[in-house]
């Protein structure tokens, strides 16, 4: 089993979730982050002052899949969330070794 982190633009979330779910991934947790990489922040103008934010809002997806699920799982995030801007995002690969499912303690890919 494998841990799939993408870290992606706020507005591609919903068009992830659609194009996952076609594909019958339907387990995933998102969460909202804050960070920066490359653009280190942008520039905007409040009242009138120019104001440097250096944390950047973000989205932060996370799948456990299978070995076999992980290429097209990547393929679909890539395809989506690509602008071809900087600021697109990371997809991060961690091995899991264990899963267990909390209602009926299914363990392993059953848990999945």
């Amino acid at each position: 089993m494998k841990k799939i982190e993408a870290i992606i633009r706020p507005g591609k979330l919903d068009e992830i979730k659609d194009a996952l779910a076609v594909a019958g991934i339907l387990g995933i947790t998102v969460t909202h982050a804050l960070g920066f990489g490359r653009q280190k922040g942008h520039t905007q103008i409040y009242r009138g002052q120019e104001v440097v934010s250096h944390l950047l809002s973000k989205i932060k997806i996370e799948i456990v899949t299978f070995d076999e699920k992980v290429d097209e799982v990547i393929g679909i995030i890539v395809k989506t969330a690509r602008t071809g801007q900087v600021g697109d995002g990371k997809i991060f690969v961690q091995n899991v070794d264990e899963a267990v499912r909390i209602r009926t303690g299914d363990k392993g890919e059953k848990a999945i």
